[in-house]
């Protein structure tokens, strides 16, 4: 990586480790009112979208082979792990370290994926992370479900997210030739690796060409796309805080379960810089760690980003909700005078 790549890298590392160390208790931030600016364009394409997916969810459970929807949910699992492992843990965070093959790898299943460059992709979410629930968040879940999950898209951006977005640091990801690639070729490589090969390879055991771009396609795309918006508002809302009260962010483990893993979202809003993005160690729940740890034993992942035990007891203790499983309100370790102050601070919390 070239220095001005690595200087950016570790900046972001910085930002990360420091936007955590406060102790004060913080007033959620807000959204200022303002008149929405639709952009009619999407509102159509996104209706029509989900129309065909809903269509194609009817053929993959009545309609189409079974290897078909094999082939669908592995394309799903792809398509995850390119956004889970790729844009998010690995590009946007740095959490991890991966060779070239690996890098090439997660960067063609983020083309299935469809959710933009993993340039683009990683900005939006920097931006997320350093302005959560402010203009300058993406999808600010302080606007509600329907805002967090899909309006942010049907609707043209904050002028904060333009402004505050060019200040960004992005040349560690430029720096990568495997990004430079994909964003250069990008509107030639997504309808091939989104759509095209997805409607043709299904055909090769005797699917039928419509079923295959209808299942594998486009409810595929779609059902992609709602499971990773989850994250952005459903966990976002509704859930506990064992690791910050004072941010919106929740744990939620259905999300983690449809997600591959990122519905842990209290704690990788506390701890962003760790490639597990949860707590605990089991895979049950994470399979983009499973996928992860699988790519470290082969040696084309490396030096993974945690975080310890003992670095997590104190901060659960000092700023949780009390619902974490060891070190909740229940633990005897706890002071009694730390549960009344924590009470007083956030009546709502009991």
């Amino acid at each position: 990586m070239p220095p001005q790549g690595q200087q950016a890298a570790e900046s972001w590392a910085l930002f990360e480790a420091d936007a955590n160390k406060t102790d004060d208790a913080q007033v959620p931030p807000s959204a200022e009112k303002r008149k929405w600016e639709i952009v009619w364009r999407n509102v159509i394409l996104f209706a029509v979208l989900h129309l065909t997916g809903v269509y194609g969810g009817y053929l993959f459970f009545f309609k189409s082979m079974w290897t078909t929807n094999l082939f669908a949910i592995a394309l799903y699992l792809c398509s995850g792990f390119g956004v889970t492992a790729g844009a998010h843990r690995l590009w946007a965070h740095k959490s991890y370290k991966a060779r070239l093959p690996l890098r090439m790898m997660l960067a063609f299943f983020n083309t299935i994926a469809f959710q933009d460059s993993v340039i683009d992709w990683a900005r939006d979410h920097r931006m997320h992370h350093k302005y959560s629930e402010t203009d300058a968040d993406p999808h600010n879940a302080t606007r509600g479900f329907f805002f967090s999950h899909v309006g942010w898209l049907l609707v043209k951006k904050h002028p904060q997210i333009k402004t505050k977005g060019k200040t960004l640091d992005m040349s560690d990801l430029w720096a990568d030739p495997v990004l430079r690639f994909q964003k250069k070729y990008y509107l030639y490589l997504m309808p091939l690796c989104c759509f095209i090969l997805p409607t043709y390879i299904p055909t090769l055991w005797g699917e039928t060409l419509w079923n295959s771009f209808y299942v594998c396609a486009l409810f595929r795309y779609v059902y992609v796309l709602n499971v990773t918006w989850f994250v952005n508002s459903v966990a976002h809302l509704w859930g506990s805080k064992p690791y910050d009260r004072h941010i919106n962010p929740v744990e939620t483990k259905p999300v983690s379960l449809v997600v591959l893993g990122e519905g842990f979202h209290n704690y990788h809003h506390t701890f962003p810089w760790d490639y597990k993005t949860a707590e605990l160690g089991d895979y049950s729940l994470n399979l983009t760690k499973l996928f992860i740890d699988t790519m470290a034993k082969i040696g084309w992942a490396y030096d993974l980003k945690t975080v310890s035990q003992d670095v997590i007891e104190k901060r659960v203790k000092r700023t949780g909700d009390g619902s974490h499983s060891v070190w909740g309100w229940d633990d005897k370790d706890v002071q009694a005078e730390e549960k009344e102050v924590a009470k007083i601070l956030n009546p709502k919390d009991e």
